[in-house]
């Protein structure tokens, strides 16, 4: 029997998806694409890997640092928390999307990857609604 205040399970699966795991493998996958690309596409991944490395610092660092109240965690949250959650996540697959469109990219798997990611955030976004 399902009350008012018990969340769906998808809902749960988004916000988890959203908050733990997307960042971390768009970062193993700009850090792939950097290693494994050259020029043009090197420098994209290399953007996407700062942008994921950077949301992942502005998720956990504050709490882990014990930086719970003030500006610097006031400005964390917001980076995070950005048009629900979603703008630091497509900032970051931006630039490694961008990476395949430029001279220099290798491994299309890596694209693969991160199409099924970003398929996995799209589908649990529309059901999570």
């Amino acid at each position: 029997m399902s009350t008012l205040f018990e969340p769906s399970p998808v809902l749960l699966a988004f916000i988890a998806f959203k908050a733990s795991v997307y960042l971390p493998v768009v970062l193993l996958l700009a850090l792939l694409r950097s290693v494994l690309g050259r020029g043009p596409s090197r420098l994209w991944a290399i953007a996407a890997a700062v942008i994921a490395a950077l949301g992942i610092a502005a998720r956990f660092a504050p709490p882990l640092l014990g930086l719970t109240g003030g500006r610097v965690a006031q400005i964390a949250h917001d980076i995070v928390n950005a048009g629900g959650g979603m703008v630091i996540l497509l900032a970051a697959s931006a630039p490694l999307i961008l990476s395949r469109s430029v001279p220099g990219w290798r491994w299309r798997g890596i694209d693969a990857l991160h199409g099924v990611l970003m398929a996995a955030l799209a589908v649990l976004w529309y059901l999570a609604q």
